[in-house]
């Protein structure tokens, strides 16, 4: 099969199928996520804490976002490949904003990139509209944005105000003007459910929620999550699988054997030497 297209993510909005996306941050994950039908593999900036061993997303570089981007883009085959733009990679001028998200698409193979957004717009907006206008696919993304935690005095749920506030409208609001600048999706993140609902119903491009409900048009979760690899289990996710538990158990079954002289053995050598 060939990788997902813009137009297959719009045909699929269109008959009513939902989105789905996960992260990847090196190929031998992104070739499992790959495997699993998954429309989207994102690189996101979560990288930060879930590969990088950083506290968060802020210290992210290009240069990690690009080789991160790279490894993901070979481990897969058919879903469509987004690169997060790291923390300023963009907002300095348009100028650097269109270098840095040209970059993964010359260098590192992505089929799009996804920008962050604060609730008023601001000139991410701007660079949207004319990454787009270039023919760099853009993804959008309003709610808790991660790379705005300090501003926001920590990871607070977007929306609390009401879905009828003055917030809740200026939301909206810079959502239609994404959806004009032209986004092909919009991820709305740690919002509440009426919030999410109502950004759903107030743009006409797929809308993929993480830790915002049900009333939207796709999901995506960080993959660490779902797998349970050196997770924290945060109560917007949902854990699948238990490989922390898998990984630890291998890891002990190795040292043992290697302690007690069970591994190796002469079938793991090359040319054995015959014992007498």
């Amino acid at each position: 099969m060939s990788r997902t297209t813009l137009r297959d993510i719009d045909a699929a909005y269109r008959e009513g199928e939902s989105i789905t996306m996960l992260t990847a941050y090196d190929a031998p994950i992104a070739r499992l996520v790959d495997r699993s039908g998954v429309d989207i593999v994102l690189v996101g900036d979560s990288a930060g804490h879930n590969h990088l061993g950083y506290d968060d997303t802020l210290p992210v570089t290009m240069d990690e976002a690009l080789s991160n981007t790279a490894a993901v883009a070979r481990g897969t085959e058919e879903a469509m490949v987004l690169a997060d733009m790291p923390f300023m990679s963009y907002g300095a001028s348009i100028e650097q904003s269109v270098e840095s998200a040209g970059r993964f698409l010359k260098e590192a193979g992505a089929d799009g990139v996804k920008l962050e957004t604060a609730p008023d717009g601001g000139i991410t907006v701007e660079i949207i509209d004319r990454l787009t206008s270039l023919g760099i696919p853009v993804q959008g993304h309003l709610g808790l944005t991660p790379q705005r935690v300090k501003e926001m005095g920590g990871p607070v749920v977007q929306g609390r105000e009401g879905a009828d506030s003055e917030f809740a409208d200026q939301v909206v609001k810079t959502a239609c003007e994404l959806e004009a600048a032209g986004i092909f999706s919009l991820v709305i993140e740690g919002t509440t459910e009426e919030l999410a609902k109502r950004l759903t119903e107030a743009v006409d491009v797929p809308t993929i929620g993480i830790g915002a409900g049900r009333y939207v048009d796709g999901q995506v979760l960080v993959t660490n999550d779902v797998i349970g690899l050196d997770s924290e289990g945060y109560g917007l996710s949902k854990q699948y699988a238990d490989v922390d538990s898998v990984i630890e158990d291998a890891a002990s079954e190795f040292v043992r054997e290697v302690r007690d002289g069970a591994f190796p053995t002469e079938e793991h050598a090359y040319e054995p030497i015959e014992e007498e």
